[in-house]
C-alpha cells in the first residue's frame, strides 16, 4: 500500500509501538484489547457506533495490532497463546523487554521475564491482574485526539474525563515481584512472596502498595500462608 515504509508493513507509528512497549513492558501479557484500553482509550470513543461489537473491537484495536505486527517483524514482540475467550496474547522477546526499559525509565535488570508461555493456558490470572491495572489507572481518553469526531463521541469522552481520576500511569506498576524473605533481590531465596502486583505512585499519595488478585482458586490455608510470606519480607532489614 502506497505510504507505507518497508520496514513498518503494518503502517504502524511510534506512539502506537511506545503504547505496546510500556504497557508489556509492565504487564508481560497482555491482548491488543488491553493495550489499546490503556494506551489510547480515545479509540473507544471513536468507534463506539459500529456493530456489532466484534466490529467495534476490531476497529479500535487496529493500530496496535499492526503495531504488534510491526514488531514481532523486528523481533520486539511475540505471539504468546490465547485467552480462554479466543484473544490473541502478546509479549515481548528478550530484545522488545530492553526496548522497553528505556520507554518506562527502568533498569534492563528490572524488567522481569519475557513471559513466553504464560498463555499456553489462557493466563487467567494475568489477564485478571491486567484488569486490575486498568480498573486503578482509570485511563482517561485524550480529548485533542478527538476534535475531528461528532459531537456525541466528543460528548461521551468528556463524560469520561469527568469521572474521579485514577492512580499513577502505567510505569507505576510492576507484576510478579519477588519479594525475598532471604537471598537478595536479583537471586531470592526460600520462604519469600512473589506480589501479583505492585504500585508506586507518590503524585497520587500511594509511595507503595502490594496488591494480591484472586481468582477463587486458592484455599484459605494458602492465603494465609501467603500472609506469612509478607511478614517475613517485612521483618527483614
Amino acid at each position: 500500500m502506497a505510504g507505507k515504509r518497508k520496514n513498518n508493513p503494518a503502517g504502524s507509528t511510534n506512539n502506537y509501538r511506545g503504547d505496546v512497549l510500556r504497557v508489556l513492558g509492565a504487564l508481560k501479557v497482555a491482548t491488543a484489547d488491553q493495550i489499546q484500553r490503556i494506551g489510547a482509550p480515545h479509540l473507544s470513543f471513536r468507534h463506539a457506533d459500529k456493530e456489532p461489537p466484534s466490529k467495534r473491537k476490531q476497529a479500535r484495536t487496529a493500530s496496535h495490532t499492526g503495531a504488534l505486527s510491526d514488531m514481532r517483524k523486528h523481533g520486539l514482540s511475540e505471539n504468546g497463546g490465547s485467552t480462554g475467550t479466543g484473544d490473541a496474547l502478546r509479549n515481548l522477546t528478550t530484545k522488545g523487554l530492553e526496548a522497553a526499559s528505556y520507554e518506562l525509565r527502568r533498569p534492563v535488570t528490572e524488567m522481569g521475564s519475557t513471559a513466553r508461555g504464560a498463555g499456553s493456558s489462557g493466563a487467567l490470572h494475568p489477564m485478571s491482574v491486567n484488569e486490575t491495572v486498568i480498573a486503578l489507572l482509570r485511563p482517561k481518553p485524550n480529548l485533542t485526539r478527538l476534535a475531528d469526531d461528532p459531537p456525541h463521541v466528543q460528548a461521551a469522552a468528556q463524560e469520561a474525563v469527568d469521572t474521579p481520576p485514577g492512580i499513577g500511569t502505567i510505569a507505576s506498576f510492576w507484576t510478579e515481584v519477588p519479594l525475598p524473605a532471604t537471598g537478595t533481590w536479583n537471586s531470592p531465596g526460600k520462604g519469600g512472596a512473589q506480589a501479583d502486583l505492585v504500585l508506586t505512585a507518590p503524585q497520587d499519595g500511594v509511595p507503595l502498595l502490594f496488591i494480591e488478585v484472586d481468582n477463587c482458586h486458592e484455599t484459605p490455608e494458602e492465603l494465609a500462608d501467603k500472609l506469612q510470606k509478607y511478614a517475613r519480607f517485612f521483618r527483614r532489614k
